[in-house]
């Protein structure tokens, strides 16, 4: 049984909307890089691969989560936190490097 306050269904939906928001900013990154010069288009590009890699791992977690019974999803509750953390990491430095 779970040891957390919070519910399972109350964590996905909170869950999904950091999803939804960092798709929005990563949209926001693209634009950017597509107007970006040539030279630096490609290093745009490259971060852009990145981020989406860490967006779909974070996505397969969130789909984990999803489908866990009660017993099982905090386990992967602290795999999704984990995922998040390397795609928030990996926004921050490619937003960084862009501005």
């Amino acid at each position: 049984m779970a040891t957390s306050t919070e519910s399972k269904q109350a964590y996905q939906e909170k869950v999904k909307a950091q999803i939804d928001k960092i798709n929005a900013q990563i949209d926001e990154l693209k634009a950017k890089a597509d107007q970006a010069k040539a030279d630096a288009s490609v290093e745009y590009h490259s971060e852009m691969e990145k981020l989406y890699a860490k967006r779909d791992a974070a996505q397969a977690k969130l789909q984990e989560l999803q489908q866990a019974g009660e017993e099982a999803w905090e386990e992967i509750k602290s795999g999704f936190e984990s995922a998040w953390n390397e795609l928030n990491s990996a926004f921050e430095s490619a937003s960084k490097k862009f501005q």
